[in-house]
């Protein structure tokens, strides 16, 4: 007999899904992006960011016409399921499920190459792992205690992290030239598939607020306005930002890049401005993975794919306990194992995979949708136009993937294949 379990409420609204969109997307990557695109990419760098920021635009687009069908969580996990099966399915939830783990664990390393110029003992192995105890360990808990805890550090961490970016293109626009616009000529980029992955690196995590559609209110309306927008508006952001960056940062530092752009442009104090700013935004999206992904194994423990443990909910807090700290614990785990490239590059090709698989269900869900559903779900302009185009960039990032993240990717798989099989042998026992 199958236990009745606690429902989640819906207390998500436009704002606060655009919020977590934002902080879903806006974390490392663009702390950690402009000094290796600079280097290999030079003036070419900032439309590099523009194509591939248009590109992931109509695939967030895709994804908000997806979700315009759905109004129960599960989000890419429901849409391939639904689309081709329930393995299927599974698989792309575990694929971003390792994608959100892996950029948790990303995200932290670039945090402690910003602290380093605080404190110089932060990158010591012990510290390290003292620090990631305390950070991860931190947020879990405030994710465990609620929703509303955690969109109010959500919504800190965002306006924390935006505002000194926003101040910082404002002011080093002026130091843009003519001649910084466009490249004289084409660079020959050393690794070309290395560098795409971590530009949509940059960019991946905006599904995330798809997990949350059963604390979403009317989420068929919701959800597709706040994917679009936000991910547009970051586009933007991002081009200004390395346009910003590769007129006026002269010295190579891709630890952490931005910190001599805030020297030239705020002064020292600019250091300081520019590290803080830095913690805030990895803070922000370290506690929307906490807050979204947990929702994942949560919808595939209701589903029957996963072990009932991770659908418990809280009895005083109303949220998937076990699965935020199951989360908490597989990325601190990831976190002293890894460095960000790595991680960056494995989270990438990870979400890309399943993005693929979601953009395939899409005509699928439409052609099985019944007629209500289909006249109220979001339209594309021009057909599946923009579908085979976000297909596309899909594509040719999988094909230039390196082969290292395959193999770290290929693990991660197995390891997905093998636990759904076990508990599919204990449901059948049982």
């Amino acid at each position: 007999m199958r236990v009745k379990l606690p429902k989640l409420k819906r207390r998500i609204g436009s704002f606060a899904a655009s919020f977590i969109v934002l902080n879903g997307i806006i974390g490392a990557g663009i702390f950690a992006l402009p000094g290796e695109l600079s280097s290999q990419a030079g003036l070419l760098g900032p439309w590099l960011i523009l194509l591939f920021g248009a590109f992931i635009a109509m695939v967030a687009w895709c994804f908000g016409a997806l979700a315009s069908y759905f109004k129960t969580s599960g989000g890419p996990v429901t849409y391939a399921s639904q689309a081709f099966g329930p393995i299927v399915g599974f698989q792309v939830g575990w694929l971003l499920y390792v994608g959100r783990a892996t950029s948790l664990a990303a995200n932290t390393n670039v945090l402690f190459n910003y602290a380093a110029y605080f404190w110089e003992g932060v990158n010591s192995e012990f510290s390290k792992l003292v620090l990631f105890i305390v950070i991860i360990g931190g947020l879990t808990v405030v994710n465990v205690m609620g929703i509303k805890s955690a969109m109010k550090a959500i919504n800190l961490f965002s306006l924390l992290k935006v505002l000194p970016i926003l101040v910082l293109i404002l002011l080093g626009l002026p130091y843009v030239s003519p001649t910084g616009l466009l490249p004289t000529d084409f660079p020959v980029i050393d690794d070309f598939g290395t560098l795409i992955l971590l530009i949509l690196y940059a960019f991946v995590g905006f599904e995330c607020v798809l997990f949350t559609t059963e604390e979403t209110k009317n989420p068929t309306k919701t959800l597709p306005k706040a994917l679009i927008t936000t991910v547009v508006a970051i586009t933007v952001v991002y081009f200004l930002i390395q346009l910003v960056y590769i007129n006026i940062v002269t010295i190579d530092n891709n630890d952490a890049p931005l910190i001599e752009l805030g020297r030239v442009v705020f002064g020292e104090a600019g250091v300081s401005i520019i590290i803080i700013t830095a913690l805030f935004s990895i803070m922000g999206t370290a506690t929307s993975i906490l807050l979204t992904a947990p929702r994942l194994t949560f919808s595939l423990a209701k589903d029957g794919s996963l072990p009932q443990w991770f659908s418990r909910v809280h009895t005083k807090y109303n949220t998937p306990a076990n699965s935020i700290i199951f989360l908490g614990v597989f990325g601190l785990l990831l976190g002293i194992t890894g460095t960000f490239v790595y991680l960056a590059v494995a989270s990438a090709l990870a979400r890309i995979l399943a993005y693929i698989i979601c953009i395939l269900s899409l005509p699928i869900i439409r052609k099985k949708a019944d007629q209500a559903t289909r006249k109220k779900a979001l339209k594309l302009p021009g057909g599946f136009l923009i579908p085979c185009l976000a297909l596309l960039v899909c594509i040719v990032a999988v094909v230039y993937s390196p082969p290292q993240s395959w193999f770290y990717l290929f693990g991660f798989l197995s390891l997905g294949v093998l636990l759904y099989f076990i508990n599919s042998r204990h449901k059948s026992e049982a």
